[in-house]
């Protein structure tokens, strides 16, 4: 009997831990309309977040890697996935599509 509650609080530990990660952020088409690499920000016309419940529009994001601005410029179509992290809307994937 022990060991069927121990591997049942392991079971609701896991759970909690899983419950408590972010969102998956899904893949969004959007196009590059401003870079600002200083501040590591970027502006996107983007469609839907679906992760975020956000309508498509135009808006700064601020990017996880600022590595990620080197590969796109404006005028690029992309595909990013985007979370809100410390309290901003952050790209966590940017990628140019063809």
């Amino acid at each position: 009997m022990t060991r069927f509650r121990s591997t049942a609080a392991l079971t609701l530990a896991a759970a909690a831990v899983f419950a408590a990660l972010p969102t998956h952020a899904q893949s969004t088409d959007a196009e590059v309309m401003k870079i600002d690499k200083p501040q590591q920000k970027i502006t996107l016309k983007h469609g839907e977040i679906k992760n975020l419940d956000m309508p498509p529009m135009t808006m700064v994001f601020r990017v996880q890697d600022a590595g990620m601005l080197d590969a796109v410029k404006v005028g690029d179509k992309v595909k990013f996935d985007a979370d809100k992290v410390g309290g901003q809307y952050t790209v966590l994937k940017l990628a140019p599509t063809k």
